[in-house]
């Protein structure tokens, strides 16, 4: 009985392990509303809190890292972000990858920067949380009319 009792234990243990170690596809979508509404809000200091330091990023315009991310928010006039179609994969014990649509309405450096982006992040566990390494997104081009 003893030994049936431990195993119990330890399934007990090992599911508390693997559901604290993979995160829902809620809780990384609301960080990932997180990083793009402290963009938008210009919040510096709240997007440090969920991007990583050592970020990269990879669009049309070329490589970003987190200072280049930090002063082209200073650029962005974003009214507004609408993120759909919002999917994750678990790629290790502390990695997950996203992938969605996102619409934006607002300007870059003056210029109409909307549109429906196709976009995806890389989150990873650090400093006791989930924070985004990389990022991508690229613009969904309109059909010709």
């Amino acid at each position: 009985m003893k030994k049936y009792m431990m195993y119990a234990v330890a399934a007990f243990f090992a599911t508390i392990a693997i559901s604290l170690a993979a995160p829902d596809k809620d809780a990384i979508m609301a960080k990932e509303k997180a990083a793009w509404q402290a963009f938008k809000d210009k919040k510096s200091d709240d997007f440090k809190k969920v991007v990583h330091a050592d970020f990269r990023g990879v669009y049309a315009e070329g490589i970003s890292d987190m200072q280049k991310e930090l002063d082209d928010m200073k650029k962005w006039d974003m009214k507004s972000f609408t993120i759909s179609d919002y999917n994750i994969v678990s790629v290790g014990a502390d990695a997950i990858m996203s992938t969605y649509k996102v619409v934006v309405e607002g300007t870059y450096d003056g210029k109409d920067a909307s549109g429906t982006f196709n976009a995806g992040s890389v989150w990873k566990t650090a400093k006791g949380g989930w924070q985004a390494i990389f990022h991508t997104n690229v613009k969904e081009e309109t059909a010709a009319k």
